[in-house]
């Protein structure tokens, strides 16, 4: 019998560059993998398993859900689906929600609610930032302003413009002619190397928006679920979307993504405009619903703490040349390559993540102290 990395290599498509583990279970910020080894977490799944992994409390509701109906067609009334919706929207005092199963699904369907609000008066562009990431599907990738996702794929959907991240005269002027939608932008660029965005600048184009009457829209994917030290990372910027998106940490282990609807949206999209089998699955809003609820101003605080605390821990270390981000969403600039960072720390018993040039932190909302320390001492050895 094959072992897991040689049937990998045999079976499975080879579109992930993956690390040279195979890992057999997790416990928090620990995993261990099938040579025995034990691994702090400073990735959490890519910003996924914000409780860790096997969080109990967590696990409890999902398998209390999975003993009542794992799943049901959108055909049909789900409590956990509007129970999770009725929370979402009294969070952020947004008005509606359409449940998908991944971030690029939500994005889709971001696209089509601004285009649909467009569409009665001829406005079909979408304004997106240069360096931002959206998700992999065709439409996800168009509205990316990154050329090295565009190769092999076209042609692309029409209709998606990029300006350059803290440029208003840029904004100003892809907006001129009055043909844009919907404005696009993630708060924090974390696939485009953790690059948080002006303040000044975002609030300037949430006005400019609402002036030519576009939705201004916001990819809360990476950022979302407490990841910044805010539930979402738009709420430290004095603004109210019209359209957010999230997925995630959402369900805190289980596929799920949710475009989630202001005023102006709210009664866009009518019946057969859209669709999902497995959106809003039973299952997943019970472990949606679990996290939602955990996700307190203590917790907030504790995440706001921890990331100054790595803060602190790296100023001035050799081999650091900067560190950008919010909370524990952080990227660290490096003088060796990030590549090779994170292949020496998994080495030793640390996984991190990389960003471009960066060595990218996600470690769960709840790592504690003691494992800040044990991986930090670990990352710096390697730096």
């Amino acid at each position: 019998m094959m072992d897991t990395k040689t049937a990998d290599k045999a079976y499975i498509a080879g579109t992930y560059g993956r690390f040279d583990t195979a890992l057999e279970k997790g416990e928090g910020a620990r995993y261990t993998d099938e040579a025995g080894r034990t691994l702090i977490d400073f990735g959490s799944g890519i910003g996924v398993t914000c409780f860790g992994a096997c969080d109990p409390s967590w696990v409890a509701a999902v398998e209390a859900q999975l003993h009542r109906m794992a799943h049901v067609s959108n055909l049909y009334y789900s409590a956990p689906q509007t129970e999770l919706a009725r929370m979402l929207c009294e969070r952020t005092g947004m008005k509606k929600v359409f449940f998908g199963n991944s971030g690029a699904e939500a994005n889709e369907c971001a696209l089509k609610v601004a285009r649909k609000y467009g569409e009665a008066t001829g406005r079909d562009v979408i304004v997106t930032l240069r360096n931002s990431f959206h998700g992999r599907t065709i439409a996800t990738l168009a509205a990316t302003g990154q050329d090295k996702f565009h190769a092999h794929f076209g042609p692309f959907p029409a209709g998606f413009r990029y300006v350059e991240a803290n440029d208003p005269a840029a904004l100003d002027e892809a907006m001129a002619d009055g043909r844009v939608c919907g404005v696009l932008m993630e708060m924090i660029q974390g696939e485009g190397g953790v690059n948080v965005l002006d303040g000044d600048y975002v609030r300037y184009a949430a006005r400019k928006c609402a002036e030519m009457d576009a939705l201004f829209m916001v990819d809360e994917v990476q950022t979302g679920n407490g990841r910044t030290g805010r539930l979402y990372a738009y709420m430290h910027f004095g603004v109210q979307p019209d359209v957010f998106t999230t997925a995630k940490g959402l369900a805190g282990g289980l596929p799920m993504g949710a475009c989630v609807l202001g005023e102006k949206a709210e009664n866009v999209l009518g019946r057969g405009d859209h669709g999902s089998t497995f959106g809003g699955n039973p299952l997943c809003a019970a472990g949606a619903v679990n996290v939602l609820s955990r996700m307190t101003g203590e917790l907030m605080a504790q995440v706001t703490e921890k990331g100054e605390f790595i803060r602190r821990e790296l100023a001035g270390v050799n081999g650091v040349k900067g560190i950008t981000g919010l909370g524990l969403m952080l990227g660290i600039a490096t003088e060796k390559p990030a590549a090779q960072v994170a292949a020496d720390c998994l080495r030793d018993g640390l996984m991190v993540l990389t960003a471009h040039e960066k060595v990218r932190l996600l470690p769960p909302l709840t790592i504690s102290f003691d494992e800040l320390k044990q991986g930090l001492s670990i990352l710096k050895q390697n730096l």
